[in-house]
């Protein structure tokens, strides 16, 4: 197939969050293992102060740099700044000056995957704007990424719906939040700190006592004007990859075993020894389909599309709790989403194209759908 009859996919990545380190090595990975016969790649980083940047579909390491070193990694801030106008019939085209010609001049993208994490990003910010630019994407709309964004909303929603929880409670920077000694009273002791908004254990403390306590909150409202308090829950951490539209599928569980304290960022990112991930998990086979059957019932609960990674914990007694669900879960090579998928049969390549395909099949549907009355 010729550069001309290509699908054209704009990876969009990096964005204005905390997660944006993350964000391009999954970008990169993606890049690098599309199905270059079916699609031309377009990298798009949006840096940290908000600019678009345009890339070149041939290398990564045009605008991503230092890529195999996740403290260093960054994107190329000389490369052509472009932004997105809108436009209808499902493609678009990036404005600026992506030749580096000096002329402007424009690139037409048929879909767009936002492998973006965190807020402005995953939150439904992004899938709004691509929304009103009326162009196919990948991954949960609007609401369903909002969703799957807020921990505190998720959370309610679960537990409304019978999901067994963990306790929780929810402070607002405006609010007087309470002693260590009273929230371990209603929680237990350790209890998890988090920002409401954010995911890749960013901003995440484990606490004991006070002192530690004070610490973490305040570490929470540094990235988010809410924070959430969780009951810790004793048990295996399992997680389940899901992927679907219309109809759902779920991936074999996998275990996480985390040499660290908890599952923190540095395990999951910066040490390579951070964890041992057990695919599949070394669980009886009737768990396994409970597992699959909540991370389901959890995606279609939530609203959520294309892909998603539901997080649980396996008490002893064989309870299975929802921790929470992430909508647009890392996507590098040793990420636990695609690996799952690979060990249930769906290659890294493969599981790219089935995503881009949920994205036009989602399109097709709401261009069907009436947007006057009569």
């Amino acid at each position: 197939m010729d550069n001309e009859k290509k699908i054209n996919v704009g990876i969009l990545c990096g964005g204005k969050s905390a997660e944006h380190e993350v964000s391009l090595q999954s970008a990169r990975n993606i890049f690098e293992s599309i199905d270059r016969k079916k699609y031309n790649p377009i990298l798009i980083g949006i840096n940290k102060d908000g600019s678009w940047l345009y890339g070149s579909h041939t290398l990564a390491s045009d605008i991503i740099y230092h890529a195999d070193d996740p403290l260093r990694i960054c994107l190329n801030t000389t490369c052509s700044e472009v932004f997105l106008p809108v436009q209808s019939e499902g493609t678009l085209s990036m404005l600026g000056d992506p030749a580096g010609s000096g002329q402007a001049a424009s690139v037409k993208l048929d879909v767009i995957f936002p492998i973006l994490h965190g807020p402005f990003g995953e939150d439904g910010t992004v899938q709004g704007l691509l929304k009103l630019a009326d162009i196919p994407f990948v991954g949960s709309g609007v609401l369903g990424s909002a969703i799957g964004m807020d921990k505190d909303v998720m959370k309610r929603l679960l537990r409304d719906a019978g999901f067994l929880m963990g306790k929780f409670v929810i402070y607002h920077e405006w609010e007087t939040v309470p002693s260590f000694a009273q929230i371990s009273a209603e929680l237990g002791n350790p209890v998890f700190v988090k920002p409401a908004n954010m995911g890749s254990s960013v901003g995440v403390n484990k606490v004991r006592d006070e002192e530690t306590f004070i610490d973490a909150v305040n570490e929470a409202f540094a990235y988010d004007t809410k924070i959430i308090i969780e009951e810790f829950i004793p048990g295996r951490e399992l997680e389940c990859s899901v992927l679907g539209g219309s109809s759902i599928e779920a991936s074999i569980p996998g275990e996480i075993i985390p040499t660290h304290e908890f599952y923190s960022y540095d395990a999951k990112y910066l040490d390579e020894n951070g964890a041992v991930l057990s695919i599949p998990a070394d669980i009886p086979s009737e768990t396994a389909r409970q597992v699959q059957k909540l991370a389901i019932d959890v995606f279609s609960t939530l609203c959520c599309e294309g892909p998603g990674r539901v997080d649980f914990f396996l008490k002893d007694d064989g309870s299975i709790y929802i921790n929470e669900i992430n909508t647009m879960p890392g996507f590098t090579r040793i990420s636990m989403y695609p690996k799952l998928w690979e060990a249930s049969g769906l290659s890294y390549t493969d599981l790219i194209d089935r995503l881009i395909e949920l994205a036009f099949e989602r399109f097709a549907k709401e261009k069907k759908l009436k947007i006057s009355y009569g």
